[in-house]
């Protein structure tokens, strides 16, 4: 089996060689973008540690709020 015929999930796998050309504008949104992500990962985490991970049905009642999802739209709380 070659590297071809694998998923790597990212970050992980084999490294090759590769040259991209991009604008200024669209490498500094990319880098802004992920390092909101990556606050708001820690955030999460710093969250779980004081009170806990989410309920998963509290947050399946919020999501169904928010999308309107009519499903889930009883139990939303």
């Amino acid at each position: 089996m070659t590297d071809d015929d694998v998923d790597f999930p990212p970050s992980d796998g084999p490294t090759s060689g590769i040259s991209v050309t991009s604008t200024a504008g669209t490498l500094q949104g990319a880098a802004q973008r992920q390092i909101a992500c990556d606050s708001l990962d820690e955030l999460i985490a710093d969250f779980d540690r004081v009170h806990g991970p989410a309920d998963p049905e509290a947050v399946a009642a919020k999501r169904a709020r928010l999308t309107g999802d009519a499903t889930n739209a009883e139990i939303a709380v």
